[in-house]
């Protein structure tokens, strides 16, 4: 169990790479956005936690082998103040509250007190810095450059009207096949969810069902 005694170490590697592996898109952890004493910070469920550091992705294998252990190491983070047990408002799902009692339960929420690497944000804002410059500029860029940079955004636009027309034929054929095939068909069912790029057409297919409690079942574990 988390302890309430505060550490004036620095925390171990190990701590780091866990908080920021959570922090990361990697471990498929929603991170929700929220308030804490009127400052913004971001936060997420216990369970959804354990969940990110026991499944496996793609083929590389989890974080941890079993739940216990996940716990176990969420709890370290908890106890070098990586993130705060915090309670919901009623009214306002959004607004918290740092709980007296710091422990970690699945069914319990968790703010995020580390704001990650510092490196990672030093290199964000120079990368910000220079994409900014780099478009002041374009009209100084040779020829072949903005050349390029045409081609460039023309592939973006093609690969935008792409997902409009997959979608609007994933539509099609769903309205379709609830006639012909009840409940329907969704093709491409993970098009739009929260997944990895070539998670998006695994399965190709899946019944109007089965989509529905696939989502049902991913809203129950976040709340």
């Amino acid at each position: 169990m988390a302890t309430d005694s505060v550490s004036i170490e620095k925390p171990p590697k190990e701590i780091y790479k866990l908080a920021n592996f959570l922090l990361g898109s990697a471990s498929g952890l929603r991170n929700r956005e929220g308030v804490v004493n009127g400052s913004r910070i971001q936060f997420f469920k216990g369970k959804s936690a354990v969940n990110a550091l026991t499944k496996e992705v793609g083929k590389k294998k989890p974080f941890c082998n079993t739940r216990q252990e996940a716990i176990e190491q969420l709890e370290a983070l908890l106890d070098w103040q990586m993130i705060v047990k915090c309670d919901r408002n009623q009214g306002d799902t959004k607004q918290l509250r740092p709980s007296p009692l710091q422990s970690f339960g699945e069914e319990h929420y968790y703010a995020w007190l580390y704001q990650g690497s510092s490196l990672y944000t030093i290199l964000g804002g120079i990368g910000l810095v220079l994409v900014v410059l780099a478009g002041v500029l374009f009209p100084l860029w040779p020829s072949t450059l903005r050349q390029g940079a045409w081609y460039l955004s023309m592939a973006a636009i093609g690969f935008l009207g792409l997902l409009f027309v997959i979608a609007i034929i994933r539509l099609i054929v769903y309205v379709i096949s609830i006639f012909s095939h009840p409940p329907g068909l969704w093709i491409f069912p993970n098009l739009f969810e929260d997944v990895g790029f070539f998670d998006t057409d695994i399965p190709a297919k899946t019944a109007d069902s089965v989509h529905k409690r696939g989502n049902a079942s991913r809203v129950e574990e976040e709340e």
